[in-house]
């Protein structure tokens, strides 16, 4: 078997494991493995199935076969060799190599940011992450990465105003992970794209301090919000990661915290699309 036995662990997703796969011919793959123990149904595996055949961009974790037979629920998908961003930046392992440049990291801002504009813009109906999350980014070098791990993915959306939108009766129907889940999701359980744009926002304040998304009792977002909403590029400045020393456009931080309040805004409907992002970003 490729994956020899599920020896090789790689990877954990939010319902599955990952294992390397040796497939025979000088490729590999990464096979993920989802669980039921771990909350992944076979609606679950379908679901994540469906998605990954909707989807193809280059900052997208691509899907290269599946298997759903004998008990097992099983995705083959490409290998990215160099863990996630979440190893690289927080992990001792991943600060061993060489500190992860803001060049580096304002390239990973905008591939995800990219990432997370097609399946809103593109795809139909409009696909929700619901978890992204710097362990979820898988990094093909320092300075390109992509998004994985679809497992709690959402089909369309939520609308107040909508019949068919329900909201939650028990705690288990939110999906995500504390520190990155919105506010106002959590508040009304409602799924709408918006969702992945608040996760974005905290990703942004992981690669701009180098912090955990939970600081102690309090999210990063809670931890960060004073100095975030100060008019002061050198308060701003403050909040760069140390291991950075100072090595920082201070136009290009202005604007990635610019866009991390943007989308850290309580009311989701004052957030940006994650188009505009990117053109922030860009900009």
């Amino acid at each position: 078997m490729a994956t020899r036995d599920f020896r090789i662990r790689i990877g954990v997703g939010a319902t599955s494991f990952v294992y390397l796969a040796d497939l025979g011919d000088g490729r590999f793959g990464a096979v993920k493995r989802v669980m039921e123990d771990r909350g992944g149904s076979k609606k679950i595996f379908l679901d994540e199935v469906s998605v990954l055949l909707r989807i193809s961009h280059p900052n997208l974790a691509r899907l290269m076969g599946s298997c759903l037979e004998k008990g097992e629920q099983l995705l083959l998908l490409e290998y990215v060799p160099n863990k996630t961003l979440f190893d690289r930046i927080h992990t001792y392992h991943g600060q061993s190599s060489c500190i992860l440049s803001w060049s580096s990291r304002l390239s990973i801002a905008l591939d995800i940011a990219r990432a997370l504009d097609y399946p809103r813009s593109r795809a139909d109906p409009t696909i929700i992450h619901r978890d992204v999350k710097s362990s979820s980014i898988l990094l093909v070098d320092d300075d390109h990465a992509k998004l994985a791990d679809f497992g709690l993915c959402n089909l369309g959306y939520d609308r107040p105003d909508s019949e068919t939108s329900t909201t939650p009766t028990s705690p288990t129907s939110i999906k995500g992970s504390f520190g990155y889940i919105d506010i106002n999701y959590l508040n009304t359980g409602l799924a709408t794209p918006k969702i992945d744009v608040y996760s974005y926002g905290v990703l942004l304040l992981e690669l701009i301090t180098g912090l955990k998304s939970i600081q102690g009792s309090v999210t990063l977002a809670e931890w960060t919000e004073e100095w975030r909403k100060s008019d002061d590029v050198e308060v701003w400045a403050n909040l760069l990661d140390p291991k950075l020393n100072g090595n920082a456009n201070l136009e290009q931080l202005s604007a990635l915290i610019h866009v991390a309040n943007l989308a850290l805004i309580e009311n989701s409907e004052g957030r940006p699309e994650m188009g505009q992002i990117v053109g922030r970003i860009l900009s």
